[in-house]
């Protein structure tokens, strides 16, 4: 009942016509960007981040909270309209939502795929309403033994787990690690990797590596790619953006087991929504196999419901993990994060404490910014892929000259535009050798939480490495990380077996 009131008075807060101008001008960005391949939402808010100085917290979270779910719905237009998904999570869902468009059906996938990202965010949301203050009340028993567990998890589960090569994903984290360090130490006091630069004191700054690494890093990696023949071509999206009630009772059922797949990996520090949404799509393939009638490979409208319900489920409870634990579990959590330490705030256990009112009117902005996005995305999808058709050196150019001048803007330093462009060539080079990229944005958030929680728990045990195991939390975090390894190394062995066979 408390959670009810709490939440009444958000909508309170956010029900103002510039509370709401601003949901709308964030799920307007957000899809928009989402469209475009290769972008999506991280990108969509490290490009917004330091445009927002100026604006008061509530109003920059809630244009954060659209920016963060329109990147989402955005994102399957692409895929299925052209093939070409605007980010991972969306690839799944393209695979039959691109075959019902050449079959004549792109209205009907579009509409089941924002449909099913509305039901999946829908419910994860209720479920963060409801329970992320109880999780945040139980992390209040965390301890620096507890955090440093927490941390090492992401650190691994991100780049060991996720990735596909694990050396890989290691090698991105000891970066982000690396950069996570530059500045003043915060125990000792000492000068670290600053080379005598006063700009360095203070570390590099959130804002210079998101948008180096989500924007400009893609915009030099697509200039490389210029000139280069492309055999995808857009499908017209022409007739009745809704279902019919036969088409919605077929897709009932895969969105709401698209969202019992999403909702328990949001919570986990997995770096993203792929895996549920491949887990959604292989259950309806193999429920599809049982039917009189399959038609997976024919444009199955189950296809597309499950993997869209998964991916906004993942990302709804993902922002419940944010608020609640501090712990971002994808490399967008992980910019939305930065935003909330911008104005101060630092998500974890007493954020609904010290910031209750901005907290609620955050979670009541994800069912309104929902809403507007599914208005947006019904009857519109046809207007937004039309932004595919824009020549990439004018977009690619523009998306360059805005994070530029929005990193200026929000430092005023030139030592930060040289690392805007010095860090932006390291994420083209990560790009072009398929490094991943959210480990680095982890490391550099969690890196200092994982230092001074370790430092701490060696001051209070007088250097007993033991400390960091001796409670049922830390035991557990540990028992999963393991398991998690080990489930991954036995999956990617098998895989490899398959592709040996096949060859």
């Amino acid at each position: 009942m408390d959670q009810l009131m709490n939440l009444l008075g958000g909508f309170g807060d956010v029900l103002t016509p510039i509370n709401l101008l601003y949901v709308v001008l964030g799920a307007v960005m957000g899809t928009a960007v989402g469209v475009l391949p290769g972008l999506g939402s991280a990108m969509a808010v490290a490009l917004l981040l330091p445009l927002t100085f100026t604006l008061d917290p509530l109003a920059a979270l809630i244009m954060f909270a659209g920016v963060y779910f329109g990147g989402l719905f955005g994102d399957s237009i692409a895929g299925i309209l052209m093939n070409t998904p605007g980010n991972s999570t969306a690839i799944a869902g393209a695979f039959e939502g691109h075959r019902m468009a050449k079959a004549g059906r792109a209205p009907q996938a579009l509409a089941t795929s924002a449909i099913g990202a509305f039901t999946g965010g829908i419910l994860a949301t209720i479920l963060v309403v409801f329970f992320a203050p109880t999780l945040a009340e139980m992390a209040t028993k965390f301890g620096p033994g507890e955090y440093f567990a927490l941390a090492v998890f992401a650190f691994v589960a991100t780049s060991a787990v996720v990735s596909d090569s694990a050396i890989k994903g290691l090698a991105t984290l000891a970066i982000g690690l690396a950069v996570a360090t530059i500045g003043i130490d915060q125990v000792s006091g000492a000068q670290r990797f600053t080379f005598g630069v006063m700009e360095l004191f203070d570390g590099v700054s959130i804002v210079v590596l998101t948008v180096a690494l989500l924007a400009l890093g893609e915009v030099i990696y697509v200039a490389s790619r210029v000139g280069r023949p492309e055999d995808r071509s857009l499908i017209a999206s022409k007739g009745r953006p809704f279902l019919s009630r036969a088409e919605f009772k077929e897709a009932l059922p895969a969105w709401l087991r698209g969202t019992a797949f999403g909702v328990p990996f949001g919570v986990i520090p997995a770096g993203g929504a792929e895996v549920p949404t491949f887990l959604a799509y292989g259950t309806e393939r193999k429920l599809d196999r049982r039917r009189p009638n399959p038609m997976f490979g024919k444009g199955a409208i189950r296809g597309v419901a499950g993997p869209e319900a998964a991916g906004n489920a993942t990302a709804g409870t993902a922002m419940g993990a944010l608020l609640a634990l501090g712990l971002p579990t994808s490399a967008t959590a992980a910019v939305l994060l930065a935003a909330f330490q911008q104005y101060g705030m630092q998500p974890g256990p007493l954020l609904f404490e010290r910031s209750g009112p901005l907290v609620w009117a955050l979670l009541a902005s994800l069912f309104i910014g929902m809403i507007v996005l599914l208005i947006l995305n019904l009857p519109f999808a046809p207007l937004w892929a039309r932004l595919l058709n824009i020549p990439k050196p004018y977009l690619y150019a523009g998306i360059s000259v805005l994070a530029c001048f929005g990193v200026y803007a929000s430092t005023g330093s030139l030592v930060d535009q040289m690392l805007l462009l010095g860090l932006g060539l390291l994420a083209f080079a990560m790009r072009r050798f398929d490094f991943p990229l959210a480990p680095v944005l982890i490391a550099v958030i969690l890196g200092p939480l994982a230092e001074s929680s370790l430092r701490e728990a060696m001051n209070n045990s007088e250097n007993n490495p033991l400390t960091l195991i001796s409670t049922p939390i830390t035991i557990t975090l540990y028992i999963l990380l393991v398991f998690a390894i080990v489930w991954s190394a036995v999956t990617k062995l098998r895989a490899r077996s398959g592709e040996d066979l096949v060859k």
